[in-house]
C-alpha cells in the first residue's frame, strides 16, 4: 500500500483522463471527460490542456483527442514485458499452420488487452494490434480468462462491465454469461459465435506458466463463412492445444 504522502493525486487524475479515450470514442469534450472520470470540469480541462501542451493530445476548440505520441507510453510498457517476445514465434507458426489470425491477450479488469498478434487476414472492421482492447465478457479470450478467476471475482468484473450488445448475438444477461464461464472452465476452451462482430467467430484456450497458473489466453479468429461454430473445436483445438503445451514449458 502506497503511503498517502507518496501518492500524487494530480498525476492519478491525469491517468484517469487518459483512460477515457477508447477506439469507439476517440474524441471527447471537457464535459464528457468530467462525467466519465468524476472530476470537476475545471480539473478535467487542466488535465486535458496539460496533455495537449505535452503533445499527447490535440484540441480543435471543442473536442480533445489523443495523438500518436501517447503510443510511446503503451508500446514502451508492452515492449518491456517478456511475454510478447516469447509468444510471437508461436503465433506466427500457428497462423501459418491454420491459415487463421492468432492472438494472445491478458485480462485488465473488464477488458482484454492484446499483447501479441499474427494476422493472417483482416476479418474485423477494426484493426487489432498489441495494445488493442475489447470487452472480456463477450470475447473468447476474455471468457477463458474470466473462467480462470474465482467465481466471485469473475462475477464482480461482469457486473462492472458494459453489457450493451455489440451484435444481435451478444449475451447480455450476467447469469447467462456466468453459466457460460462454467462451461468454458469445464471444457478448457471458449467458442464465440459473432458476439463481438457479425462475421467473426473465435476459439480460445488458456495459457499456463510452468506452475500451472493462467497467465494469458490464446485464440484463433475465423471468418464465419469459413467454418460453422459447431466445427471450430474439431478443426482448431488440436493446433491450439499444441501451442498451449509448448508455451507452458517456457512461460515462467
Amino acid at each position: 500500500m502506497v503511503h498517502r504522502t507518496d501518492f500524487i493525486a494530480s498525476f492519478a487524475k491525469g491517468l484517469r483522463v487518459l483512460e477515457c479515450f477508447r477506439a469507439e470514442t476517440p474524441r471527447k469534450s471537457v464535459s464528457e471527460i468530467a462525467a466519465a472520470t468524476g472530476l470537476d470540469r475545471a480539473t478535467a480541462r487542466r488535465c486535458l490542456l496539460t496533455l495537449t501542451e505535452l503533445g499527447y493530445a490535440e484540441y480543435d476548440g471543442k473536442y480533445f483527442q489523443l495523438t500518436p505520441r501517447v503510443l510511446r507510453l503503451g508500446m514502451g510498457a508492452l515492449a518491456a514485458l517478456p511475454l510478447p517476445q516469447i509468444v510471437q514465434p508461436w503465433l506466427d507458426q500457428l497462423s501459418a499452420r491454420t491459415g487463421q489470425s492468432s492472438s494472445v491477450s491478458i485480462l485488465d479488469e473488464t477488458e482484454i488487452v492484446y499483447i501479441a498478434r499474427s494476422a493472417a487476414t483482416r476479418i474485423m472492421s477494426i484493426g487489432l494490434m498489441p495494445g488493442s482492447r475489447l470487452p472480456a465478457h463477450c470475447t473468447s479470450m476474455g471468457r477463458v480468462l474470466l473462467s480462470a478467476l474465482p467465481e466471485e471475482e469473475a462475477r464482480k468484473w461482469i457486473d462492472l462491465s458494459d453489457l450493451a450488445p455489440r451484435t444481435m448475438r451478444s449475451r447480455t444477461d450476467p447469469d447467462a454469461i456466468m453459466a457460460e464461464l462454467a462451461v468454458v472452465r469445464a471444457q478448457g476452451y471458449s467458442v464465440i459465435d459473432q458476439e463481438v462482430e457479425i462475421g467473426l467467430r473465435s476459439i480460445a484456450v488458456p495459457l499456463y506458466d510452468i506452475r500451472g497458473r493462467v497467465v494469458a489466453a490464446l485464440n484463433l479468429g475465423i471468418a464465419a463463412s469459413d467454418a460453422p461454430a459447431s466445427e471450430l473445436a474439431e478443426r482448431f483445438i488440436a493446433p491450439l492445444r499444441e501451442a498451449q503445451s509448448g508455451l507452458r514449458r517456457v512461460l515462467q
